[in-house]
């Protein structure tokens, strides 16, 4: 019984211990907290590993804990009389992913809205800079749907070209989600280049958006809300997925969804017209829209309405016909419109910077029958990549292209800064993102 007693309380102890290290930074508070904690394991004489702390899935692939951190949970400390309180834990953990502490400088806000509050912190355990969003809860409610959507997914989502979520801290008041930190994001890049982004960079930036939403609907995951100020970018040019507050896991058989997702810009047709029966095909919509606004430097279809976006589509696609969609003329809310017949017209006419295989696919993402778009996976196979060689499609999912050597991004031709030189490898531009 007493041998059962004391394996009891070491896995509390051992949970305790663990949850505490994950967590980015440590003030002087929390240290003590965790010494207690690794001080009563004396008695077992047992001690935690690195290799074991190196496991926790909310660490990214590429930290590791720090020489010496170890050590430091092993000095003497006063006497652990009693676990702590569940309000006690939360408050210390708040404390270390917002730095709130004296002895760390206060975080940054970086944007701030109705849903949530973005702060720029730094880790103490890494040293790396952090995104911390902040979300704040309201009593009769609980935590926003979006919110239980975006942590739901990104625990289970582990890319290189998918934002990393390292941990969750969870409050009476509020829910943190500790994110990795990226310099900007896809519509900040654009306008720093002046809207002339390097052809070459384009085609690295749309192969690393497939990569990652191939990951995603491998997995049956819709993101539902694509648009460059979604795509994350760091200083080497790495481009990740983020803000899946609209994503969601899509089950087998297509189920009906919300028909009020992606932004009007990136919204595909069918689900303008109320459709709210889809799968992936509604993401590869708003790549071909990406697409083209990092080609041309300009969006493809800024509409202000519905019927602003549809009239806009129709006039540069064609309006569509059973032909090319089959059913449309059954569609209640497209004879509403009743819009004009128009006929289609040559997209090299308005991305005239796209050779013909760039056109080719950026047509093959904008069908208007959502089954006939080209997939994520399928669009990386295609020839338009060519360039890019046959070692981007081997590398394991946790692996950057640019550990590549053929893999460099250019000097943009309209670039205000010297943060991104030709080698990839320049200084970190300190122009901060509104991340999410």
């Amino acid at each position: 019984m007493l041998l059962k007693k004391k394996k009891k309380k070491l896995c509390y102890v051992l949970i305790l211990i663990f949850k505490t290290l994950i967590h980015s930074t440590k003030p002087e508070g929390f240290f003590s907290t965790v010494v207690v904690l690794a001080a009563s394991l004396s008695s077992f004489v047992m001690k935690y590993k690195e290799r074991d702390l190196n496991k926790r899935l909310s660490l990214p692939a590429d930290i590791r804990i720090p020489d010496g951190y170890l050590e430091k949970l092993q000095l003497s400390s006063p006497p652990f009389d009693q676990p702590l309180s569940r309000r006690s834990r939360r408050a210390s953990l708040v404390s270390v992913c917002l730095q709130l502490q004296c002895a760390c400088a206060l975080p940054l806000l970086l944007c701030g809205g109705t849903y949530a509050t973005v702060f720029k912190g730094r880790s103490k355990l890494t040293d790396n800079l952090v995104a911390l969003k902040e979300i704040r809860l309201e009593h009769e409610e609980g935590a926003p749907c979006t919110a239980i959507r975006e942590v739901s997914l990104l625990k289970d989502l582990k890319h290189a070209n998918i934002v990393t979520l390292h941990d969750i801290v969870h409050t009476d008041k509020s829910l943190t989600l500790v994110f990795e930190y990226l310099d900007k994001d896809l519509k900040q890049y654009m306008d720093d280049c002046g809207n002339i982004m390097s052809m070459h960079n384009v085609k690295i930036f749309l192969f690393q958006i497939l990569r990652g939403l191939a990951y995603c609907h491998k997995r049956k995951v819709l993101h539902r809300d694509l648009k460059p100020q979604n795509l994350l970018i760091n200083d080497r040019g790495e481009l990740k997925l983020a803000d899946f507050g609209l994503a969601r896991a899509k089950s087998v058989p297509t189920k009906t969804y919300s028909n009020e997702v992606v932004t009007l810009w990136y919204r595909p047709p069918d689900v303008l017209l109320g459709s709210s029966e889809y799968s992936t095909q509604i993401d590869m919509w708003g790549v071909g829209c990406i697409f083209y606004e990092m080609a041309a430097g300009r969006p493809l279809f800024p509409g202000s309405t519905v019927e602003d976006e549809l009239h806009l589509i129709f006039r540069l696609l064609g309006t569509p016909t059973e032909e090319n969609w089959p059913g449309i003329s059954s569609i209640d809310e497209f004879k509403s419109y009743n819009f004009p017949k128009y006929k289609p017209q040559p997209l090299i006419n308005h991305a005239p910077r796209l050779d013909g295989e760039g056109i080719e696919l950026l047509l093959s993402f904008l069908k208007y029958e959502s089954k006939k778009r080209i997939s994520a996976e399928e669009a990386m196979k295609h020839s338009y990549f060519r360039q890019l060689g046959m070692r981007v499609h081997v590398l394991p999912e946790n692996v950057s292209i640019f550990t590549l050597k053929e893999v460099q991004l250019q000097r943009d031709p309209g670039y205000r800064s010297s943060s991104y030189p030709e080698s990839g490898n320049g200084k970190i531009n300190r122009r901060q993102s509104m991340l999410f």
